[in-house]
């Protein structure tokens, strides 16, 4: 491996101090995790069954002409800043700005999200919930990539068949970050041990890549679960991440380094569990995301779940809704906010109750609804759409 490509990545010092055992450890060392917050509910596999037979109101998917609109991604190329481009789902791709030795060429560091390009997100390719919305591209026409992020091991968010393409092309030069007990997963799609590092909440490393710079990127709580068979289910955990850029440039009129600026990423959370006869305002949210609002905020852009969420009494604890993630974006401090998770591949319960089309009329139903600015505050993007942060 030549040392002129090779990442860095450092430990970062913890900015977050945990007691010891760890709140959401199971055991220590941890055999299994847990949300250790009245916020989470845990079903039991009878009532997944009884809530996938009850009640349904199917929705057909509709024409495509009705769906969120695909664009050819363009990536911010000509453009500088933070620049994200949604894929679809929970998929991303992250560019920091270039750094000042960058000028009149080059690019700033590449960080995928929870990269899934397969057409099933499910263990086996002929069954199980299928895209309806394709890729704006293919995995091939995506630019190199040093870094990949994944918030945990379901199926729409850790996908074999991406990763490991992913990681044939760029060896020696891409380096995998997950949460705990992920690792392992990734080294059975062929992915080399050394090239991943798995961390706990509030855990953070600095990655720098040689001539585009460096980006610190920190596992944070989400409310979620984990699992990618019948017996391993919280076996690892799952989380959010925060991304920092780290500024190098100064200027005559401002010497120093320049306020950094910053994105969260959710991952897939929930805020509240809603039982069937409870009202959403009388209920505990998590708190983690004011948590790390208070410590990482306030953020210049977040990405925020607003799909997948019903029915709402079971899928409370583990999905927001539109009106979930604008309470997030408050949480967080967060300056801009875009929606995800919706409008790619319908979830394993929610297929039989959610209309497909409704999570971006409530989100900005809820935007409008809080007195924000709709496009501004609170948007949402074609897939394979770019926007940009300075």
């Amino acid at each position: 491996m030549s040392l002129a490509v090779a990442l860095e990545v450092t430990p970062l010092p913890l900015r977050h101090p945990l007691p010891t055992p760890p709140p959401h450890h199971v055991e220590q060392p941890p055999t299994a995790f847990h949300n250790p917050w009245p916020s989470f509910h845990q079903h039991s596999w009878l009532d997944a069954l009884l809530t996938s037979r009850r009640n349904r109101d199917f929705k057909p998917v509709p024409p495509r002409d009705q769906l969120v609109k695909i664009v050819r991604p363009e990536w911010g190329n000509g453009q500088d800043g933070l620049k994200a481009t949604w894929i679809g789902h929970a998929s991303f791709l992250i560019e920091t700005p270039k750094q000042n030795n960058n000028e009149g060429g080059g690019r700033g560091v590449r960080i995928l999200f929870d990269p899934v390009f397969s057409d099933r997100t499910s263990p086996v390719s002929w069954a199980g919930p299928k895209r309806y919305t394709p890729t704006p591209c293919t995995l091939a026409e995506v630019p190199e990539v040093d870094v990949v992020v994944i918030s945990h091991d379901h199926y729409d968010h850790m996908d074999a068949e991406t990763l490991r393409p992913l990681y044939e092309r760029r060896k020696g030069k891409i380096h995998f970050l997950v949460p705990l007990g992920n690792a392992v997963r990734l080294h059975g799609m062929g992915i080399a041990m050394e090239d991943v590092t798995q961390l706990d909440w509030w855990e953070g490393v600095q990655v720098t890549v040689p001539t585009a710079g460096s980006v610190k990127l920190t596992c944070t709580p989400s409310q979620h679960f984990s699992g990618r068979a019948l017996w391993d289910r919280m076996s690892t955990l799952w989380s959010s991440w925060v991304l920092e850029c780290v500024n190098t440039s100064t200027t005559a009129t401002a010497p120093g380094p320049a306020s950094p600026l910053r994105l969260f990423f959710s991952g897939d959370t929930g805020y509240r569990y809603v039982p069937s006869e409870a009202t959403e305002d009388t209920v505990p949210v998590c708190p983690a995301f004011v948590e790390i609002g208070e410590e990482y905020g306030p953020f210049d852009l977040s990405l925020l779940p607003i799909g997948l969420y019903s029915p709402r009494h079971f899928m409370s604890p583990v999905h927001c809704t539109p009106e979930d993630a604008v309470c997030l974006h408050r949480d967080l401090r967060s300056k801009r906010s875009i929606g995800m998770h919706y409008g790619t591949v319908r979830g394993g319960i929610s297929q039989y109750f959610e209309d497909v089309t409704e999570p971006p009329r409530r989100f900005r139903e809820a935007c409008e609804t809080a007195g924000m600015v709709w496009g501004k505050e609170l948007a949402l993007l074609n897939v394979g759409e770019t926007v940009v942060v300075r």
